[in-house]
């Protein structure tokens, strides 16, 4: 069937061909005849249908208006046309015939290879059927970057990285820069730059999945970044350190950067080496908000009642204290300084018990009560620290610090 229908689809291609060349010939000859119809076979003699479409094409060929017989002003070999009044020798020059191509069978079936493609109700083998492969179409719109795996080599090969796109498409508008990527072109860049900076390969996936906006910034103003901190005396593995810890820190130009560093150094009352290690252990105060960190500043002076001075060292051993919940921080001071005591000095000696949760230092300042051995004056027999009351483990606190065991302190908990 298929081939049928190729050969009927070349013959008709080959048929307007000659229709279209007798009826040029037309124009330019209307006043001559054909040729004789001598070798026209009868039709009825014809065998078969390639017959039959040789014969049409002959046919077309041959034939002009009017008779196939000529007249008899043309027995002699010329004619002329009897409505004309030209000269006899004008009259006698006859139209050159249309050349026409050679319309053989064998012609035909040489053509068949360059007809187009098979037709999509052509039937096929199971084979080839089996062989095709119906690619998914692309989502016009979707809520996740999943359905746009598949169809995105730079997403397959971010997500092989290690970047989890489940997090990144929580990020706003994240999803659609990733999309608009090239990874040769856009990503590789950055990816050689983090890894320069001082990125570990295993870390390129978190970080990207934490800060993927960095694929979107402008190479050279991330490298001027990085030697701004250069300049400022950060050294390579101290910037590598930072930029780990805090993804979002080379998205900030190099003026947001130095107010940042020139804030804590004015409001702190910090030299220039003491900023320096404030901002290396906690790198996120210079991508971070600062409003949070002046209210912070603010609880510390005024409802807490700490001096400049202590306030500057409490910072400085822990520097987590400045972006602290401000109800949380004024929790644990109550309970420290009004409950059990701890006077201001105290606190600022070993600041860090305000990274301790509240239930952790009432449930041992409450069984060290019960044992009678709650002293946290230095100046006392049996002196306990405030660094040893919260760091270290229960079955240490117990042993060591509350001479008890540790059946006993969770035999205690449970009549809390």
């Amino acid at each position: 069937m298929a081939l049928w229908a190729r050969q009927a689809s070349r013959w008709c291609h080959l048929l307007k061909a000659a229709c279209a060349a007798e009826f040029t010939g037309r124009l330019k000859g209307c006043s001559s005849t054909a040729q004789a119809c001598h070798g026209f076979a009868p039709r009825a003699l014809l065998s078969s249908p390639n017959d039959v479409l040789l014969w049409r094409l002959q046919a077309y060929r041959h034939v002009s208006v009017g008779s196939c017989s000529p007249p008899d002003s043309a027995k002699d070999g010329s004619f002329s046309s009897p409505k004309s009044n030209l000269p006899l020798p004008v009259k006698q020059e006859q139209a050159k015939p249309e050349t026409l191509p050679d319309l053989n069978e064998k012609t035909l079936y040489e053509d068949w290879d360059d007809v187009p493609p098979s037709s999509a109700l052509e039937e096929i083998s199971e084979e080839e059927a089996v062989q095709i492969i119906a690619e998914p179409l692309l989502p016009l719109h979707s809520s996740t970057l999943r359905d746009y795996v598949d169809h995105s080599e730079t997403l397959a090969k971010l997500v092989h990285l290690g970047v989890d796109l489940s997090q990144v498409e929580k990020r706003q508008k994240a999803g659609q820069l990733l999309l608009t990527l090239d990874f040769e072109k856009d990503i590789r860049k950055i990816l050689l730059f983090l890894k320069d900076v001082g990125v570990e390969d295993n870390q390129l996936g978190p970080f990207l999945t934490k800060n993927p906006y960095i694929l979107g910034e402008d190479l050279e103003a991330l490298e001027t970044r990085v030697a701004y901190l250069k300049s400022k005396k950060f050294g390579k593995a101290e910037i590598a350190q930072m930029v780990s810890r805090a993804p979002y820190l080379l998205l900030f130009s190099v003026e947001r950067l130095d107010n940042r560093l020139g804030f804590f150094k004015n409001e702190l009352g910090l030299s220039v080496k003491k900023t320096k290690d404030l901002v290396i252990r906690l790198p996120r105060l210079l991508t971070g908000k600062l409003e949070p960190v002046k209210e912070n500043l603010q609880v510390c002076q005024i409802e807490l009642g700490f001096q400049r001075n202590e306030i500057q060292q409490i910072v400085f051993k822990t520097p987590k204290i400045l972006t602290a919940s401000k109800k949380r921080l004024k929790q644990t001071f109550d309970y420290l300084h009004n409950i059990m005591g701890i006077p201001h000095h105290m606190l600022t000696r070993f600041p860090q018990v305000f990274n301790s949760k509240l239930l952790r230092i009432k449930e041992r300042h409450m069984f060290l009560t019960f044992l009678g051995r709650a002293q946290y004056d230095p100046a006392q027999p049996s002196y306990i620290s405030l660094d040893q009351l919260v760091s270290l483990p229960d079955e240490v606190f117990c042993t060591e610090i509350a001479k008890a065991s540790i059946q006993d302190f969770e035999k205690f908990l449970k009549t809390l």
